[in-house]
């Protein structure tokens, strides 16, 4: 995919929707960003080892079970591409977010930009990425943060087919608000449709203002067959 193909499929998405399942939820699903050739060929790239700089299996730290890979520079084409043409739809939701929850933190309106940003702060290392589940493997709740430059949203894309190519595997997130017990809730999601979820916190309205609720995701354990994602982080790591 080209960013040109790239920047006329996202500009046939309802961002203004996206914006508002975000505020009320936290997350938004995109239905068929990529189509089922691209997914495949996404999937097929867990082996190669030579694009990725690192493999975390997720047992050996208590993450969960199952693993993933982080890419290296230069991202794939389609992975980049995405990378590049997301982060202007996502950016003005994430300066408004910081406003209404009174973080200093503004964002520019460039993808490249922003990396330069991380760059010069030390965090160099590209965090988009690769996950691969089996039978029995899951992922624990948890939150993406690298350092000190966050993006506070990041999008995560499907690459297998529910009901066909694995079975369990559900993507679940959960906010806490304060005094509160936790809230869960589970994104249904089919091969090619992305995420856009918060990464941290998202701000919510209550009767005596604006407070931050604080989110996390993962992957409930899956029954059988094989599960890929893909994961597109704004922000690079220390």
């Amino acid at each position: 995919m080209t960013t040109h193909m790239t920047g006329d499929r996202l500009a046939a998405i309802d961002w203004g929707q996206v914006a508002l399942d975000l505020d009320a939820q936290g997350s938004a699903v995109i239905e068929r960003l990529i189509a089922p050739a691209e997914c495949q060929t996404l999937a097929a790239l867990y082996p190669r080892d030579a694009l990725f700089r690192s493999r975390v299996v997720m047992a050996r730290h208590g993450f969960g079970r199952g693993e993933y890979k982080y890419f290296s520079y230069p991202l794939p084409d389609l992975i980049g591409a995405l990378r590049t043409a997301l982060y202007p739809h996502l950016a003005p939701i994430a300066n408004r977010w910081n406003t209404a929850m009174g973080i200093d933190v503004r964002y520019p309106d460039r993808h490249a930009a922003f990396i330069e940003r991380c760059h010069t702060a030390g965090q160099s290392r590209p965090t988009p990425l690769l996950l691969q589940y089996g039978a029995g493997d899951y992922n624990c709740l948890h939150q993406d943060l690298y350092g000190e430059h966050v993006f506070p949203l990041q999008v995560v894309i499907l690459l297998s087919e529910p009901g066909r190519d694995f079975s369990g595997g559900e993507f679940v997130m959960t906010e806490q608000r304060p005094r509160m017990q936790s809230r869960p809730m589970v994104l249904p999601l089919r091969q090619g449709d992305a995420a856009v979820i918060a990464v941290h916190h998202r701000p919510v309205q209550g009767t005596r203002g604006v407070y931050r609720v604080n989110l996390r995701h993962g992957v409930s354990r899956v029954h059988t067959g094989q599960r890929h994602t893909a994961g597109i982080i704004f922000h690079d790591a220390a």
